[in-house]
This record gives C-alpha cells, structure tokens and sequence, in this order.
C-alpha cells in the first residue's frame, strides 16, 4: 500500500492505491496509472497551477460521451489539480477499424449546438480557448444556422492566437492576418452548415485503439462549430488512413471547395503550436497567411 499519491484517489473509496506508475509522452500534464488491491486501475493526470484545466477536459468529455456516438473515458474524479479518469485497455485494431472510426466522427459531428462556442473557455493545449458566443453569453445565445461561423472562427481561433503570437514577437503575423481576414472571411463563408459538436484537437496521439479495437477520443478542446475544423486537425500531422476520411465522406459528404479551405483551418493549431513550442511553426504560420494575404 502506498502512503504518497494523490489525494484525489480516496474519492473512489478503494482505499489506498498499491502501485502508481508514471507514464511518458504527455507533453502537458503529468499521467500515471494507479492500481488498487483488486486489480482495478484508474488513469491520473495531473497539474498544478492551471486554474480550469482539468474542470473544462471533463466538461468536453461529458459533451462527447453525451453525443453516444465514440466512445470517452469515464470521468471518475475531478480536482483543482488533478482528473482521475476510467482505465482505457488497450487492444489491437479491429480490421476495419478506420471506417468504423470514420463513420463514427461523422455521426459525431451530426450533434448541433445552438450557435458557435461552447457553455465556458477551455484549453487547447495548454493555451487558453476561449468559446463565447461573439453575440453575447452562451445562455442567451440565439439559434446559429452557421452564418455567424465565419467571424467567430476569425476572432475567437485565428486573432487570439495571434495575438498571443505577438506577444512572443511575431508581430509580423499580425500584419498579415490583417491582408487576410477578407478573404479568409469570404472562403469560410462558401460552405456554411450549423455548428456540431468538435473534439477540437483531434490528431494522431488523441485517439485510442480500446480492448474493443474501437477508438476512443481523449484530450478534448471541445466546443461547437464548423465540422470542416475537426477534420483539418487531422491531417496536419498524420495518423488517419485514407479509409477513414472515406467513410467520413459516404456517411457526411464535405462541401465542394473543403481542399482550399483546409490550411485556413489547420493554422490554427499552427499558431498554438507556435504559442506552446516556438520553433519552426512561426514560418510555417506565415507561409499559411500569405497564401490569402492580400497584395
């Protein structure tokens, strides 16, 4: 039995874990694997000094699993400074497991929201996400047909994170962001729908296979928007078959002009890379804004 490990285990009334192993790979919060005398395992995250973080990843989980379409872990004990969340086991991929999974984000991604944003700010990462509605509070928002998606994505995603990049000294990025904001407008607008539900940092290392060989969604940024911005996270560092994207495409076929409007999506996360890592991400974020910077 131990006698150091966090206090948030004994919310689970099991009594005092026996083992506690660390975990690599987080780029942001501390994991570990806690086991009792059962043999019963919970998954830990940790993290001091991030006021919200954990309180907003629960509330996306909650949002997800409540879609029922794709499977999230169990949030089964919540901190200030800690999540303790249902032990995913791991198993090998089903054969068809990318077409599953494809279907399975669409059938997410038919969950609509009343309008763009989400009920409180979250994270991205680390970095701030902030969600309110850009006509008021979530409460009092109207219905959004999709209308509103265009200006909300300009100023809540791409300005805030540049911003922020300018902050860091890339006050190059703000002049080009302002040469790009009409037509970077006009191109969201092209193929407006009424925002779904988002996992909102969907890439290779926020999926995993369960003992099902099913996927499951971990490491949410969630909010409701335009499906398009889920689907482009995907394709900026790998990790998704072409049978995926294909099932995806039978089962909620992509408005025409989806390829062009592929990297105004994916710089977001380009500039929070940039924002979290530094590093090469800040050319690769001018490279992206003067591909719709206007002369």
């Amino acid at each position: 039995m131990l006698r150091d490990y966090p206090p948030i285990l004994d919310e689970l009334g099991r009594g005092a874990p026996v083992a506690l192993k660390g975990l690599g790979g987080g780029c942001i919060a501390d994991a570990a694997v806690a086991e009792f005398a059962d043999g019963y395992k919970v998954f830990v995250k940790r993290m001091a000094g991030v006021p919200g973080m954990f309180e907003s990843e629960a509330a996306g989980l909650h949002a997800l699993a409540a879609s029922g379409a794709i499977r999230v872990p169990q949030v089964l004990a919540l901190s200030r400074d800690a999540l303790v969340l249902e032990m995913i086991q791991a198993g090998p991929r089903r054969r068809d497991f990318f077409e599953d999974f494809g279907r399975r984000f669409a059938a997410l991604h038919r969950h609509r929201g009343k309008t763009c944003g989400f009920s409180h700010d979250n994270f991205i990462g680390a970095t701030p996400q902030p969600n309110q509605p850009l006509d008021g509070s979530w409460e009092s928002a109207g219905e959004d047909d999709g209308s509103g998606w265009p200006a909300f994505f300009l100023e809540r995603r791409l300005r805030f994170q540049v911003r922020l990049a300018a902050e860091r000294g890339g006050d190059e990025l703000l002049r080009l962001l302002g040469r790009s904001e009409k037509r970077i407008m006009e191109m969201l607008g092209c193929a407006l729908e009424p925002p779904v539900i988002l996992h909102g940092d969907l890439w290779g290392g926020n999926y995993i296979v369960d003992e099902a060989g099913e996927a499951c969604l971990i490491d949410p940024a969630v909010y409701y928007g335009h499906r398009e911005a889920d689907l482009a996270m995907t394709r900026l560092f790998g990790g998704f078959d072409r049978s995926f994207y294909a099932a995806y495409a039978e089962a909620a076929p992509l408005a025409a002009g989806h390829e062009e409007r592929l990297p105004i999506y994916q710089l977001y996360h380009v500039l929070n890379h940039f924002n979290l890592f530094g590093g090469g991400y800040y050319d690769q974020s001018q490279r992206i804004l003067q591909r719709y910077a206007a002369g």
